[in-house]
């Protein structure tokens, strides 16, 4: 069995390969009139992947030519790390990709290698039809053609992919789809993936404004790969020649992964484990508070440097959130409510938890000594605002999913703010 790295390795030098091939593609050999008839035409519907961006699956459309004995690969999710600026426009959100065509045999053993479900959907189409889409996919592999700006939901392997086949039908794909409502919004779409692993489920949930949360239609959740083969396994259609059939004559599964986490059917409750954190952290902070006054020296250093660690992390989420929200074409991540009490004012937690760590508590009201009172002026601000954005969601207009970043906060913040001490207060002020 093969280790991670030669896996890994592996799939580098056949994607380098993928990349050289597409210059020996259909296009550049002579059309033949009535080829249809030797065509065969799939949809390749791959699982999720290791990598963040794998983590969706991917999708292609194969070609296979009896004639010629060669079948191709048109893939629509090409990019590479190595092109120009490419970090700098993944950042900004204007990612370029490009669609090529490569061997298909050479792809489906890349995938297997690196553990990847691979299900083949066999299109029913007439000669006649299956030419045409052809024919179609060469025109987007050419040169002038083959490049666009990829969007996460928009635009992408699968909504080309997607288009294609509504191409194929004549239109009757998005007629059967393009109003049909879908059961999740295109955030818990995105969470059912994203489930296993819980620092990047909640970050990217996080980021995620309110326009994903809107109610979707069939159509636009077929931003994904396999909502699209669920869709195409039983659809009924009328082909050119007013022939009734079923737009997949046959479904291979040609591998299967092995120990990958499965896609949830439903996203998970996630708010209620980050309820459970944000209450054990707030307990904790809320213990060191109580003893920090009379107890050793070393509890306020450790008070102080949580604090200081709670807004090294959220000062770093906000000010990525920031610049998403602001200076980005990362529209999915414009009108997050998040930004009013997650941001870049974080930071002043790092600085002032430093100071409380550093300070005695015997010196009055020394510089050191007022980053406690600032503190608790910040985490109160921090707790008055995120409660504030629990009863907006009354309006559509506001209306965000984002209770699991409410629900992790709000306990820390009201520990950490005046809160306490004026709840213990209030008996005593009432004797006097």
């Amino acid at each position: 069995m093969y280790n991670v790295v030669s896996l890994r390795l592996r799939f580098v030098v056949l994607s380098f390969l993928v990349m050289l091939f597409p210059l020996r593609s259909a296009a550049q050999e002579n059309f033949v009139e009535g080829r249809g008839e030797y065509l065969t035409l799939k949809v390749a519907v791959m699982g999720p992947g290791d990598e963040l961006y794998f983590w969706w699956g991917h999708i292609a459309l194969v070609v296979e030519d009896s004639l010629s004995g060669r079948s191709w690969f048109y893939d629509y999710g090409i990019f590479s790390f190595d092109s120009e600026n490419f970090y700098f426009n993944f950042a900004m959100g204007r990612l370029l990709y490009r669609c090529g065509v490569s061997p298909a045999q050479m792809n489906y053993r890349a995938y297997i290698m690196t553990n990847r479900d691979i299900t083949l959907y066999t299109l029913d189409l007439p000669p006649e039809t299956r030419e045409e889409v052809w024919r179609f996919a060469e025109i987007n592999v050419l040169p002038e053609n083959r490049n666009y700006y990829y969007h996460h939901f928009k635009d992408n392997c699968a909504t080309r992919i997607r288009d294609i086949l509504d191409i194929a039908t004549g239109g009757q794909f998005k007629t059967a789809f393009g109003q049909a409502p879908s059961p999740f919004t295109l955030r818990q779409q995105v969470r059912r993936h994203t489930w296993f692993n819980p620092f990047m489920d909640w970050f990217l949930n996080f980021l995620m404004g309110q326009d994903i949360d809107v109610p979707i239609t069939v159509w636009q959740e077929m931003f994904l790969p396999q909502a699209i083969g669920d869709r195409i396994a039983d659809f009924p259609y009328t082909d050119v020649r007013g022939t009734a059939r079923n737009l997949v004559s046959d479904i291979e599964v040609l591998n299967r992964a092995l120990n990958r986490p499965p896609v949830l059917e439903r996203p998970r409750r996630q708010w209620i484990w980050e309820l459970v954190l944000g209450l054990g952290i707030a307990v904790l902070l809320g213990i060191l508070r109580f003893f920090v006054k009379k107890g050793p020296g070393f509890l306020r250093v450790i008070l102080g440097l949580i604090q200081a660690l709670l807004g090294l992390f959220f000062g770093a989420a906000g000010t990525v959130l920031f610049f998403m929200t602001f200076f980005t074409d990362h529209d999915y991540t414009w009108h997050n409510i998040n930004v009013l009490f997650v941001n870049p004012l974080w930071f002043a937690a790092l600085v002032w938890g430093i100071r409380f760590a550093c300070s005695n508590g015997q010196r009055g009201f020394a510089p050191a000594e007022k980053a406690g009172v600032l503190l608790k002026w910040f985490w109160t601000g921090v707790f008055v605002l995120c409660l504030l954005t629990m009863p907006v969601k009354l309006l559509p207009f506001f209306y965000q999913q984002n209770q699991v970043t409410q629900a992790l906060i709000l306990p820390i913040a009201f520990v950490l703010g005046w809160f306490p001490e004026w709840f213990l207060n209030k008996p005593a002020k009432r004797r006097v």
